[in-house]
């Protein structure tokens, strides 16, 4: 049910004792877990040791200035420059948009992480922290990236979380340090920003991760508090059947709901099968919150298990992997060419 964040490079007497608890369903991992890629895959086999089965090993991997493992992988260039190849050459941009996903996950998949929480199909609409995390401002355009995205994510083994659900690209607002509120009405919503989100569920994208902005002319709540969000839109509307995973619960935007307990609450009456507790210093709280909740479904957590897993010199054998990366290179440079 919960997915935890770690605050250093090797485990801490205490993490091993959460990592015990049922309720822990896995682990979000942040640059300050990581030094070198030698060091963060022996992390993740102590991970594996301490909880064999379904369990998730999860980070931010998206590229730009969300890469969380820099040393010694890909430089990814922020999802920004794959719309903007778009406007020049969009069959280009297309597969471009499939090979970052392939190399992203391919890497991540090397070193046993099961999920980047990946592609952002928010609309690149002036957001302060989405930016250039975003495709494109136009929905169709990002609803075609993120297509190819997904087929580049499924071909290196791994699921697709598509976020921040119904869409975080349009408001202003940072929501690690405020709240953040979108007035428009749901006809507004579903003719623009949740056009990327209702493709990728009917190419059947594995999870979805809420935003923490209200709606208030769909619900008075934050996405991920609102019933009406999960239950009637995403899984009635939308047909969705995968996992529903909150954002951090130790943002700014998440605490209308009250202490961590009450966030963690209200989430799961909503409808959000995983939590994200990503600041260390709040798990403690939100484990003795938890300690009569029920953890996920473990069949749930084994769909979202990565897949195809190649050994890290294997993936340096494989020809088609120096090629993507050389491709991937030049597009940050605007000098990619079919």
């Amino acid at each position: 049910m919960l997915i935890i964040g770690i605050e250093g490079t090797e485990l801490a007497a205490h993490e091993r004792v959460w990592l015990a608890r049922p309720v822990v369903s896995g682990v979000i991992l942040f640059a300050r877990n990581f030094v070198t890629r030698e060091q963060i895959a022996d992390l993740i086999a102590e991970l594996r040791a301490l909880r064999p089965g379904p369990f998730l090993v999860c980070v931010d991997q998206e590229g730009g200035v969300v890469q969380r493992f820099r040393a010694g992988f890909t430089r990814l260039p922020a999802l920004a420059r794959l719309g903007e190849c778009h406007d020049r050459d969009p069959e280009l941009a297309l597969a471009l948009a499939e090979e970052h996903a392939w190399l992203m996950a391919s890497e991540m998949r090397a070193i046993d992480v099961d999920l980047s929480f990946a592609p952002v199909l928010d609309l690149r609409r002036g957001n302060r922290i989405i930016a250039e995390r975003a495709f494109h401002h136009d929905p169709a355009v990002v609803s075609a990236l993120g297509l190819a995205y997904l087929r580049g994510m499924r071909l290196a083994g791994m699921a697709a979380t598509i976020k921040h659900f119904p869409g975080h690209g349009t408001v202003a607002e940072d929501t690690h340090l405020e709240s953040a509120c979108d007035p428009r009405s749901l006809a507004e919503l579903r003719s623009s920003d949740l056009v990327p989100f209702a493709d990728a569920i009917v190419a059947g994208a594995e999870a979805v991760m809420m935003a923490h902005v209200t709606y208030p002319a769909v619900d008075p709540h934050p996405a991920g508090y609102a019933r009406r969000w999960i239950g009637e839109v995403l899984r009635g509307e939308y047909g969705f059947r995968g996992v529903v995973l909150s954002d951090d619960i130790s943002m700014a935007a998440a605490e209308s709901a009250g202490g961590i307990g009450a966030r963690i609450v209200a989430h799961r009456e909503a409808g959000c099968d995983l939590v994200l507790v990503c600041r260390p210093d709040v798990v403690d709280e939100a484990l003795a919150s938890s300690a009569d909740l029920s953890p996920c479904d473990p069949a749930r957590i084994a769909r979202l298990r990565g897949a195809v897993a190649p050994t890290w010199q294997g993936l340096l054998d494989n020809p088609q992997y120096q090629r993507f990366r050389a491709r991937i290179g030049a597009l940050d440079a605007a000098t990619v060419s079919a």
